[in-house]
């Protein structure tokens, strides 16, 4: 089995929105295909067609378009993908290094609702904005305790996306 048979259906984060906000279309794309396959497309710029993180496409676990999936998709390797593919890192530290970041999303994730942001097909990175843009009443030893956890959360979260799967 090759990295990506191992590591990608255990991980999602590059689908789910942890990685990436939007995913631009790449010259070749057939946007109308992608449209009808799932992948609701949004001008982004000038020039620019892009698609929405979480992907519609991904369902938790596997993507529903994965045979005809757009060009990026298909280029894109994370830096444990690579590693593990090129023999500089075992599976199993590759799986950890995973299942490490999914805590730490998903701690994001629910610190972010419990700020209201509930809108879970907004990206993670879209969804901090909007909950750190609303004025705190510092006042509120609770509100601006929870408001530092989630800044130390979302560094915490950032820290392991830049180091493990950016590279």
């Amino acid at each position: 089995m090759n990295g990506v048979d191992q590591l990608c259906p255990n991980c999602g984060l590059c689908c789910d929105s942890t990685l990436f906000a939007d995913v631009e279309l790449r010259k070749g794309d057939d946007a109308r295909r992608l449209e009808k396959l799932g992948l609701s497309l949004h001008k982004k710029g000038k020039t620019k067609i892009a698609f929405p993180q979480p992907c519609a496409c991904f369902d938790g676990k596997f993507c529903k378009i994965y045979a005809e999936r757009p060009g990026r998709c298909r280029l894109f390797e994370c830096g444990l993908l690579k590693k593990v593919d090129a023999g500089e890192m075992t599976t199993e530290s590759a799986l950890k290094k995973i299942a490490s970041a999914k805590v730490l999303a998903e701690k994001v994730r629910g610190l972010l609702r419990s700020f209201g942001g509930q809108d879970e097909h907004l990206a993670l990175t879209k969804r901090y904005a909007q909950t750190t843009s609303q004025p705190i009443d510092l006042s509120d030893e609770t509100e601006a305790e929870r408001r530092g956890e989630l800044m130390l959360a979302v560094n915490d979260l950032m820290r392991v996306v830049q180091g493990d799967f950016l590279q």
